[in-house]
């Protein structure tokens, strides 16, 4: 069950390698072609309708956070970054098309936790970009400071869901929203020291 958090998450590839080994060169053109495949990959989704539309864009998001699984898996930082940002927009859509108030909440603090994820991702690409040397740079630091902004973000929203429905109707999706910003915090946390950034 936690395996299968951490793949909705996209925080498996981050927390199970030494932060040291995520900061190799990553490829540039990967971040390009990652743009072009989530700009075709949103207009897809956009064009189905109703209730398939719906179903479309909950499978994109998982494939989204897949990919940027995948792209930490493999050093690409910004891979991950892009991917996570796409799955933002695709979890704020989501929440537009919610009838339920506490399922809106659910996909709104699972937008705020992909911004911050994206966010963290981008401190790891700038890092590496620097040339990895400590302390990092501001603008790492600064990065970090607005992923953990994104986080608390995330779990005020998280909190409004919980108070809008009771234990006996909650939803699946707000448990593994929590489940992966709760991960998502510990990682955070263990970055900011890495990078001998100020929480």
């Amino acid at each position: 069950m936690e395996h299968q958090t951490n793949r909705h998450l996209g925080t498996r590839a981050v927390a199970d390698a030494p932060l040291t080994t995520l900061y190799s060169a990553s490829s540039r053109s990967r971040s390009v072609i990652a743009s072009q495949v989530c700009a075709m990959a949103l207009l897809a989704c956009f064009a189905l309708p109703g209730q398939a539309q719906v179903m479309g864009e909950e499978a994109e998001l998982d494939r989204l956070r897949t990919k940027a699984e995948e792209a930490m898996g493999n050093e690409d930082a910004e891979g991950a970054a892009m991917n996570m940002g796409c799955a933002a927009l695709m979890a704020a859509q989501l929440a537009k098309r919610q009838t339920e108030a506490a399922l809106r909440q659910v996909f709104k603090a699972a937008e705020h936790l992909y911004r911050s994820q994206e966010h963290g991702y981008q401190a790891v690409a700038l890092f590496r970009r620097a040339g990895g040397e400590l302390p990092a740079s501001a603008g790492v630091c600064g990065s970090l400071q607005l992923a953990q902004l994104e986080l608390h973000h995330a779990q005020a929203v998280l909190e409004q869901a919980d108070q809008a429905v009771s234990k006996e109707t909650a939803l699946p999706q707000a448990k593994s929203v929590r489940q992966t910003t709760e991960d998502w915090a510990i990682v955070l946390g263990s970055m900011q020291a890495e990078f001998h950034c100020s929480a």
